[in-house]
């Protein structure tokens, strides 16, 4: 107990430490977390109407966003694989990084859908005993079964890990392989479950396709790891991080494939609306030229040229392997992906609507500010964990005792 209560203070302490840039950043997204409450507030106050959501659109900023961060949490599997199942030592490195970002993934997957039900109270019939989940029936419950199972897991190993190190003790492989390696079907299952949300609904044509749930695995194996290896840069260069450049060249190799992969899905589902040109094709006309004045067609084009860029970047050894093209590479991944699981996403699959309506949908100035909160909330939470992980990490490595060193 003297222990845990000696972790908890030291954890404390490094938080209140930091150079001016360190509290510049954590005031700065404070600053945009008041913001988002503010309006988070104005919104519960009058309702979902402050934003551009309508019944002909009824999914828009909230839950496009959602779907891309269940991705970011579920990319933490790619370290794991070759970390644990092939033994490869220089992932081995990271892996705790990437769990910690996974974690701070789900934190803001589970605030847009908090925010997107409406009133707060809502969230309470998500869960069992506070609520009346339709469980087994409906699919969201079984998206919050296994989000919370995944966070739970990731929590779990983020926690133990940072708590040994703390302690100077080795970790007990009997107790973390066999949660990293539950880590694995879990993580597949989140965006697995995600893509049979939308496949559940069966008036909305565009997202009733089987090679939904293999899209998105696909896009989150890119996206999640492009994140990755920016804040692994990043964390090298300010908090002198140790990862191996073939680390992050093995990373990018990975991303080459499932980029492979998750263009060539794009392409078949493109290649079956417009060659069969049912009436379902203006779903998909909607996504790549702009039916009815919707503007989804300006964003994703640039987002499929980024893409397919991307691809070559990653595929080209040469370019893989330098930093300038491969950061140039995970940018062009992040905008592509964000965009295609997004609004790309969303919007076409409610334009038009059952009656044949089209609604031009936006995001209102509401939507951005508690969007732009979230999104601050995750990234304070992923700092956090940063500072308590780097000196552990670092005492690791130098086999500094336990407690001194995790104070420093």
């Amino acid at each position: 107990m003297g222990t845990l209560v000696a972790f908890l203070r030291t954890c404390t302490s490094i938080w209140l430490k930091g150079n001016r840039y360190y509290w510049a950043w954590i005031i700065f997204l404070s600053a945009l977390i008041v913001s988002g409450m503010a309006a988070y507030a104005y919104q519960v106050m009058h309702g979902l109407i402050v934003t551009n959501m309508r019944d002909q659109v009824s999914w828009g900023f909230y839950i496009g966003n959602f779907t891309f961060l269940v991705g970011v949490a579920a990319a933490a599997v790619m370290l794991v694989i070759p970390a644990y199942v092939y033994q490869w030592e220089p992932i081995k490195e990271v892996l705790l990084l990437g769990e910690m970002l996974a974690i701070s993934a789900l934190v803001m997957c589970m605030l847009f859908v908090a925010v997107d039900i409406g009133r707060p109270d809502r969230m309470l019939h998500l869960f069992p005993l506070l609520g009346k989940p339709n469980f087994p029936q409906s699919l969201l419950s079984w998206d919050v079964l296994v989000l919370s199972l995944y966070f739970s897991l990731n929590l779990v190993i983020v926690t133990y890990l940072l708590y040994t190190g703390f302690t100077g003790r080795h970790y007990n492989a009997k107790i973390l392989i066999p949660l990293v390696l539950i880590s694995i079907p879990s993580a597949i299952s989140i965006h697995t479950v995600t893509a049979f949300l939308y496949n559940g609904v069966v008036a909305r044509p565009y997202w009733n396709a089987s090679i939904l749930a293999p899209r998105f695995l696909a896009s989150a194996f890119c996206s999640g790891p492009a994140i990755l290896i920016i804040l692994f840069q990043i964390l090298r260069k300010v908090a002198g991080l140790r990862i191996k450049n073939e680390a992050l060249a093995k990373i990018a190799e990975l991303m080459a494939y499932a980029m492979f992969i998750n263009l060539f899905l794009f392409g078949a589902e493109m290649f079956k609306e417009f060659y069969s040109h049912t009436e379902h094709v203006i779903y998909s006309q909607v996504l790549l030229f702009g039916v009815g004045g919707t503007k989804v067609h300006v964003f994703m084009w640039p987002a499929l040229i980024a893409s397919i860029t991307a691809f070559f970047l990653f595929l080209v050894p040469r370019t893989r392997n330098n930093f300038y093209t491969m950061n140039l590479g995970c940018l062009l991944i992040w905008f592509g992906v964000y965009t295609e699981k997004g609004m790309g996403l969303v919007i076409p699959g409610l334009t038009p609507d059952t009656l044949g309506e089209i609604y031009v949908y936006a995001p209102s100035l509401t939507e951005y500010r508690i969007a732009a909160g979230i999104f601050s909330i995750g990234f304070l939470v992923f700092t956090l964990l940063v500072k308590i992980a780097m000196p552990i990490m670092n005492m690791r490595e130098t086999n500094l005792p336990g407690k001194s060193a995790a104070q420093k």
